[in-house]
């Protein structure tokens, strides 16, 4: 497996040092000759913003390649899925214990609970962002 995940897009916009690239992320079976009769093979469009120093060497229209580690992804992830749903196990099972069995208090808890974990997320998305950062290369 590769440890890098490359995307090929367009700049759309560059305001400073962050350019911002649109791709189209499409699943793993994209490329097969039966996606027309299948219904899983999906594309969307995203926008990808990159920080570039060297932003005057590109313009809007520009085809552009831009490189991630595949370590970022799995992070994602991470943060994305597996940690709020263990604090939703934990928390569950722990107040069912703790309330004598109390289903409706024991999961606006557990959904409570998820209120402060993802302010700490927002709060640090200055972090995030500088750990999740993509590079940029012109495509010839």
């Amino acid at each position: 497996m590769a440890d890098t995940i490359k995307h090929q897009g367009i700049v759309e916009n560059i305001i400073g040092s962050q350019i911002f690239v649109r791709i189209v992320q499409t699943t793993g079976c994209a490329s097969c000759s039966a996606r027309g009769y299948c219904s899983s093979s999906e594309s969307k469009e995203k926008t990808i913003e990159v920080t570039d120093y060297d932003s005057m060497n590109y313009n809007v229209g520009d085809f552009v390649e831009i490189t991630g580690q595949t370590s970022m992804g799995m992070m994602a992830v991470l943060w994305a899925f597996i940690l709020p749903f263990l604090i939703l196990i934990i928390s569950l099972f722990s107040t069912m214990s703790l309330a004598g069995g109390n289903e409706l208090l024991s999961s606006a808890v557990s959904f409570i609970l998820l209120v402060p974990y993802y302010l700490i997320l927002w709060v640090s998305k200055a972090k995030m962002k500088k750990h999740f950062s993509f590079t940029i290369k012109p495509i010839k």
